[in-house]
């Protein structure tokens, strides 16, 4: 099975990729061939007008991995278990019985590659002692506590988001032994711990890793009310904010030795002419197209998002750490190490992010053909003149058809984008992309967030030339159109998950990992687009050119897989799997603690 590469590291298996990639662009023409819509930029007849898109290519080897993976689900307890061993080389928790039953009574899919982000997070915590990770999680004053099957939260002051994860975990507390966990309340990440420091921890787990026999595993674990009582020595996390070289220098950190993060210093950006480098996701791409999604937003092989992305010009808070700790959140940067939950705002059931528990929009055929984004100009915080490097400003642009038939006119450059080479996705330079944008986007900010930030102000001095500010749009609203492309703000975007579970089709550019990362597959569920947005003409155009049989095919097995995947129920069974591991982590007989039932009674 082709499995995504998540590490500069995996530089061979992306050559391999590739030329599967390329064989599958010779053979295969399982897909219906396009008629193209008069107007519309088509692919060249440069393959014969019956030969496949390289987006057919990518879409049929990601339905093989699709299949690959259904058939790994384990269907009765000792299935799990074993799985779980053959995987992770442990015991699975104490409690993993009790968790099992809780996931089947749920009607959920029990598939152990859901859950590796579990021990892609906790893995470097082995290395540290338990009672140093219990002191190291009481130095955050927001932290949800579970004592005697009780669900406690503590919080320096309200917040909403709190509230929310609060309400997550109290609903498993009957199942989950005592802990304590910190919460990171900020939309931005807190911890980058040197790649050096991590690989350390990471090869200290696995040489002290061990799978003690039945008669020696122990089943409970420890109570911390005798710990509550003890004196124990505060901690100072090293919480800083960034010096010369701003968040990017404390971040690449986290970056292997060897990658293009580490190595390679881009020269002071002048924002007053239109960048940068976009060559390296060409040379990434598969013909253009995003083939590899975790190699593709991963910012370690992309150091040209430090100039592309708000999280690295400019974000609006920083408080980063290059200590390990324990702390949760609900999204990271590649690098980072906090232990991630599903989000606050996806368990919250806000109509804001969600457009509405039951509103998922109408049948395909009933919607507008065409792409729709509303949303703030956020990112970080964008001033005069470094708002040109910003994510969602530069995506505003690139879908106004006006500023494309300018930058057609200006060498491809536009005042804070640089158009695709049309021949390389084999699109017409006669006016055609301008075209589409007007026919086929509906796109725009709400609100300009200028700096300083006036909230009931929309507007602002040094975007007013360039944005026109659009009448907000409800989530539900959204779901009227065929086509959601999504993009990160602060951080994640908090409407990802009520995207995949409408009827309409996401089109997803991140940096940013979450939770159900392995659950979802790009070019089943989703349309993985590169955060230069240089594909997204391709995009519209393959879709939008007679495919829409497939974009609806995909929408739809989005949202289906979604309702499998991504419930509230998911949720809760991630996160209850999440906190006995955590809990087992931070307990004084933790190599010893373990389920073995199924073993005893073979």
């Amino acid at each position: 099975m082709l499995r995504l590469l998540t590490t500069f590291s995996s530089r061979t298996g992306r050559v391999a990729l590739l030329a599967i990639f390329f064989i599958l662009s010779l053979t295969w023409m399982l897909l219906s061939p396009s008629h193209d819509n008069p107007g519309l930029p088509t692919y060249s007849a440069r393959y014969g007008h019956n030969s496949p898109h390289p987006i057919d290519s990518l879409i049929q080897t990601a339905e093989n991995d699709l299949q690959d993976l259904l058939e790994t689900e384990a269907h009765d307890l000792q299935d799990a278990a074993d799985k779980y061993r053959a995987r992770r080389g442990r015991h699975p928790p104490p409690g993993f019985a009790e968790w099992y039953k809780f996931a089947k009574s749920k009607d959920s899919l029990i598939v152990e590659e859901f859950f590796d982000q579990i021990y892609t997070d906790l893995t470097p915590y082995w290395a540290l002692e338990p009672k140093e990770l219990r002191r190291l999680a009481r130095s955050i004053p927001t932290r949800i506590l579970v004592r005697n099957k009780t669900a406690i939260m503590k919080t320096d002051e309200p917040r909403s988001w709190m509230d929310s994860w609060y309400d997550l975990v109290s609903k498993l507390e009957d199942g989950l032994p005592d802990l304590d966990m910190p919460i990171n309340v900020m939309d931005e990440t807190r911890l980058v711990v040197p790649w050096e420091t991590i690989t350390e921890y990471m090869q200290k787990e696995k040489v002290n890793r061990v799978m003690p026999s039945p008669s020696h595993v122990k089943s409970e674990y420890m109570s911390l009310n005798d710990w509550d009582g003890e004196d124990v020595e505060p901690y100072n996390p090293g919480f800083t904010v960034p010096g010369e070289g701003g968040y990017w220098e404390m971040a690449r950190v986290g970056c292997p030795p060897g990658s293009p993060a580490r190595n390679t210093n881009l020269p002071m950006v002048d924002f007053n002419e239109p960048p940068w480098e976009y060559g390296n996701f060409e040379r990434l791409s598969y013909h253009g197209y995003v083939s590899n999604f975790s190699l593709a937003k991963d910012p370690c092989v992309r150091p040209e998002m430090q100039v592309l992305h708000g999280t690295f010009l400019e974000p609006v808070s920083v408080s980063t750490s290059h200590n390990l700790m324990p702390l949760f959140g609900g999204s990271k940067l590649p690098m980072n190490n906090e232990i991630l939950l599903p989000p606050a705002m996806y368990w919250a059931q806000n109509d804001h992010y969600s457009g509405g528990e039951q509103e998922h929009g109408g049948p395909w055929e009933s919607k507008t053909n065409k792409a729709v984004w509303r949303g703030a100009a956020t990112g970080g915080r964008a001033r005069e003149p470094n708002w040109t490097g910003f994510q969602r400003h530069r995506f505003m642009a690139m879908m106004n058809a006006t500023a494309v038939a300018q930058a057609e006119k200006n060498q491809g450059h536009g005042i804070n984008f640089r158009l695709p080479n049309y021949a390389d996705y084999k699109l017409k330079d006669d006016g055609s992309v301008p075209q589409l944008l007007a026919d086929h986007t509906d796109t725009g900010f709400n609100h300009l967030v200028c700096h300083p930030y006036i909230e009931s102000d929309p507007r602002c001095p040094y975007l007013d030339p360039y944005f026109e500010v659009a009448p907000g749009m409800a989530m539900k609203t959204m779901y009227d159109f065929k086509y959601l492309p999504d993009l990160d703000g602060n951080s994640f975007s908090g409407r990802y998950r009520g995207f995949m579970l409408s009827t309409s089709l996401p089109i997803k550019a991140t940096i940013y990992n979450e939770w159900h990362d392995s659950r979802l597959i790009p070019w089943v569920h989703f349309v993985p687009m590169d955060t230069t947005y240089l594909d997204i003409y391709g995009i519209l155009a393959y879709f939008l050119g007679g495919r829409d049989d497939t974009a609806r095919k995909i929408a739809l097995a989005g949202k289906s897989w979604g309702e499998k995947v991504l419930r509230r129920e998911d949720m809760q069974i991630y996160t209850y799997r999440l906190l006995l591991e955590y809990a087992r982590i931070c307990d004084d007989q933790r190599e010893f603690l373990g389920y073995v039932d199924d073993l005893k009674a073979a």
